[in-house]
């Protein structure tokens, strides 16, 4: 679809790839390339032909989160950090919302913001060799881009601030214990596990596929007596679509 400012998007078969396209700087994300992470996630959003979103990053690191030699380097680090924090919150925050499966394949590292990418995805494939990390403590900033909010949700609160306070390093084996990765294969098997794990998404309903993650990510702010109510309209919605119905036809045989 377009390669710009450090971003790439494509659509094939189903699945929008969005790569963070930073390799220089570990996929770190500057002002520039958080706006195209946005046009990106905008667009992809918007394309009924993208079933499945697959987050992805350009050479031995996932994403080393914000570009804080960007924000040094600012003639207002404060208001540029600002600015930056909240482009790429919004962005993240777009994607949860977006009604549709976001898969992220992960290896070398996710930091900081990185790891903010990380928890907006519902399916995470980890090479084995990958760590995961805060990362803010030891520059002394505090986290942003939701990760204080889906962190401890992820994890448990009790974790989150370990991982916060101390700056401890997770291997992706316990990373996947812990509850932040779904799988995590050897690295040579990265590429292939998750395009297994996009092509399968892609190939199931979109409706269903979509409100059921809404209806999950939404349930942190709803009262259970709102989720039921909202779960039995989005069923009997979702019984008459044609996936479902050829899908019910089959099961009745």
């Amino acid at each position: 679809m377009y390669d710009l400012n450090g971003v790439r998007c494509t659509v094939e078969d189903g699945v929008a790839t969005i790569t963070l396209a930073r390799p220089e700087v570990s996929n770190s994300i500057d002002l520039a390339t958080a706006r195209s992470f946005g046009a990106a996630v905008d667009a992809v959003g918007a394309d009924d032909a993208a079933r499945v979103i697959l987050l992805t990053g350009d050479g031995p690191r996932f994403c080393a989160g914000g570009d804080v030699a960007w924000v040094a380097g600012a003639a207002d680090p404060a208001s540029a950090l600002l600015e930056l924090a909240n482009e790429l919150d919004g962005v993240l925050h777009r994607l949860s919302a977006l009604p549709k499966p976001v898969v992220a394949s992960v290896q070398g590292a996710a930091a900081g913001a990185g790891l903010g990418v990380v928890l907006a995805a519902d399916v995470v494939v980890s090479a084995r060799s990958t760590r995961y990390l805060t990362a803010y403590a030891g520059v002394g900033l505090t986290p942003d881009c939701g990760v204080s909010w889906l962190l401890p949700r992820a994890v448990g609160q009790q974790r989150a601030l370990e991982l916060a306070l101390t700056g401890r390093v997770l291997s992706a084996d316990e990373a996947q214990d812990w509850g932040l990765v779904t799988t995590v294969v050897e690295d040579d098997e990265l590429a292939t596990a998750t395009a297994q794990v996009a092509a399968k998404l892609a190939d199931a309903s979109p409706y269903a596929l979509g409100q059921t993650r809404r209806l999950i990510r939404s349930s942190y702010a709803v009262s259970r007596a709102n989720s039921g109510a909202d779960e039995s309209r989005t069923v009997s919605v979702a019984v008459g679509t044609a996936e479902a119905q050829a899908a019910i036809a089959r099961f009745v045989k």
